[in-house]
């Protein structure tokens, strides 16, 4: 019979193995490295002639060396935030594998030697992880451990609800509740795939709200059809100082619709709405006010959302009370109150002149039928004089006014994080 002796520190528990035939196994854990040690003895066993039958004097002459194996990981409230490493003392790994509380893997990869196992992703924060490894002789041993709950989490807010169709100019916009410090960090969990390769790139920018924002931009307007998957997997990524730990992964998945685009020229005072290419529409309109802060914004912009009829307060954008009112078939293509709208108290200057405080107005039924035919995501520009420029970068959707060399600059990534979506 032999005795193991466990010294101070140490504690026992078991793990499971391939048995060799009529042989015990036990296992010994170093508490504070995760050492897990795999110990075989031979029990003796019957035979027909020579020293078997027990008699204690037969050796093991198949006797393996313990299998160990440590954890960077360890005990029950460690931090998260940083990959799992486990470590062979001896031999190689078949098998590895890491598993969350829920029954969920965490990946990783054996290295070449085979005598290293280190994950693709981080621990998460507030999380009971198995790990369970296997060595090439077959020997097996298991440990566990618990990452502590973060003490701050960072959260998004996407643009895009799952199952949506949009229109072709629509980017996927992420919004983050604390700062993004680790903005390489964050944009490497980032991943579009589209059905037909579409190539874009990650920026970021600040929005409106003043939040770290990133958004990816194809590089030019999606093909109709074209379905799309973004992947965010940022469970366990740290954001750095005063943002915390993201503790959730993100996901959603859209459609691109119709091919359609509107074009306001402030000069003729007219919206030209084009559908794969070909004019369908025009419709006389009355834009903002040339010469001061009534004036429309220009340039590229998107069709923010669909809001039918809301309450217009002109102290809310800074406009003083030059009107309080219910609007109907309004369009929002900015974050500071531009839009596309019926305005029939302004009917006389429709295709005549602009005289509104800043947004698209047009007849009731015009309004009604444009309304019915948008989707949010559609692209709306404006040309000609008489405008206050392009608005800021997050003021809406505004990065199709840049090109696209200084889009790509606005990644964290080195050579501007373009890929194949």
């Amino acid at each position: 019979m032999r005795t193991t002796v466990i010294p101070e520190g140490f504690s026992l528990s078991r793990t499971r193995r391939t048995a060799l035939p009529r042989r015990r196994t036990r296992h010994a854990i170093l508490a504070g490295t995760a050492l897990l040690t795999l110990a075989l003895s031979a029990c003796g066993g019957g035979g027909s002639g020579g020293n078997g039958g027990g008699d204690g004097k037969g050796a093991d002459p198949e006797k393996r060396p313990d299998m160990a194996i440590s954890v960077n990981l360890t005990g029950e409230q460690v931090k998260a935030g940083e990959p799992v490493r486990v470590t062979l003392a001896d031999g190689k790994f078949s098998l590895v594998k890491v598993t969350d509380g829920k029954g969920g893997e965490l990946p990783g990869q054996i290295s070449a030697d085979g005598r290293t196992w280190t994950s693709e992703r981080n621990a998460s924060p507030g999380t009971d992880y198995r790990v369970e490894a296997q060595n090439t002789a077959s020997q097996s041993a298991s440990t566990q451990f618990k990452t502590s709950p973060a003490d701050k989490v960072n959260k998004v807010s996407i643009n895009i609800p799952k199952g949506s169709t949009v229109g072709v100019a629509m980017p996927v916009s992420l919004v983050f509740d604390n700062p993004v410090k680790n903005k390489a960090e964050v944009e490497k969990q980032l991943k579009v795939t589209s059905s037909n390769g579409t190539e874009g790139s990650w920026g970021w920018f600040k929005d409106y709200s003043g939040k770290d924002r990133v958004d990816w931009r194809p590089k030019e307007y999606w093909k109709s059809g074209t379905d799309v998957k973004v992947d965010m997997n940022l469970n366990g990524v740290d954001s750095g100082p005063g943002g915390g730990l993201f503790a959730r992964d993100y996901t959603t998945e859209f459609k691109i619709g119709k091919d359609r685009r509107m074009e306001v020229s402030l000069d003729t005072k007219k919206m030209t709405v084009t559908e794969d290419g070909q004019a369908v529409r025009t419709i006389p309109v009355s834009a903002g006010t040339p010469g001061g802060q009534k004036a429309s914004w220009s340039g590229k912009m998107v069709l923010m959302s669909k809001e039918g009829t809301i309450r217009m307060d002109s102290q809310t954008v800074g406009l003083g009370d030059s009107y309080d009112k219910m609007v109907d078939y309004s369009m929002r293509l900015t974050w500071s109150g531009m839009y596309a709208h019926a305005a029939p108290w302004n009917a006389a200057n429709f295709g005549r002149a602009n005289s509104s405080s800043g947004c698209v107005g047009m007849s009731d039924a015009d309004a009604r039928t444009f309304y019915e035919r948008v989707q949010v995501g559609d692209p709306f520009e404006v040309v000609g004089s008489g405008s206050k420029g392009n608005a800021d970068l997050g003021n809406g959707y505004g990065e199709w006014n840049l090109s696209w060399d200084q889009w790509k600059a606005k990644s964290a990534l080195a050579g501007g994080g373009s890929q194949q979506g």
